[in-house]
């Protein structure tokens, strides 16, 4: 039940300051795998003032699915996300998952401020007011997604076409012998991590501008596009 899935794992109820309680996070957390783990993150990080999307991904086992929803239910501000994706690693699959997840968020009656992306394999080190306390002193309207002009060594995730095979029943990506056009709008292309802290006013700008909507359709053949997709589009002018 509800009352001792809470109970027992302790769940936190209320915020622990007010400072947290008029600053509400979004986290995005795709999993797949090892139930258990994801229970022990998701109380780690789980305030009643945040939201919550789950991605699951789609060929995992129906009774996997069924426990995280379970799980879900007992909480008004935990969701599963509304489009589920079959997640390849380093397929587009795995950037359209988060976007799935923001446009879902951007739709929620909760206010949050950022957006924080996570695997079913994270963890945190810092409590929920500590990471709230960085953001405002050290970033204060600002994204995290460092990154750098695209090194020579991975042009080539960018500069051919990859598509999405599947082998003795295991999905992957690999390149085909076809060569990609330019960026759209001219765009220079970064590199950087597919983690990210944003703020929603970029998550709205990500899911309505034209150069954003053409970077995310010419991403779609690339390796790995969560790398190169949310820090090139944050080092846009403005």
């Amino acid at each position: 039940s509800c009352s001792t899935l809470l109970k027992t794992l302790h769940f936190i109820t209320r915020p622990l300051s007010e400072e947290e309680g008029n600053f509400s996070l979004a986290y995005i957390i795709t999993i797949h795998k090892e139930l258990e783990m994801f229970v022990r993150l998701l109380r780690a990080i789980y305030m009643p003032q945040n939201i919550y999307c789950i991605h699951i991904d789609e060929k995992s086992p129906r009774d996997y699915k069924t426990a995280v929803q379970n799980i879900v239910n007992c909480f008004e501000n935990i969701f599963i996300s509304s489009k589920r994706e079959h997640v390849v690693y380093a397929g587009f699959s795995r950037l359209q998952a988060d976007i799935n997840c923001m446009r879902d968020l951007v739709n929620s009656k909760v206010q949050w401020n950022y957006v924080i992306n996570l695997c079913g394999q994270d963890y945190p080190l810092k409590t929920n007011k500590e990471i709230i306390q960085y953001l405002k002193s050290k970033w204060n309207g600002k994204n995290i997604t460092p990154g750098i002009v695209q090194p020579l060594h991975v042009k080539h995730r960018t500069e051919v076409s990859y598509r999405e095979y599947v082998h003795s029943g295991v999905p992957y990506v690999y390149p085909a012998k076809v060569r990609k056009a330019q960026p759209p709008h001219n765009l220079t292309i970064y590199f950087g991590s597919a983690y990210y802290i944003l703020t929603k006013h970029f998550v709205e700008f990500t899911l309505s501008d034209a150069r954003a909507k053409a970077l995310l359709e010419w991403s779609r053949d690339t390796y790995s596009p969560d790398e190169h997709y949310w820090v090139t589009l944050n080092r846009l002018p403005g």
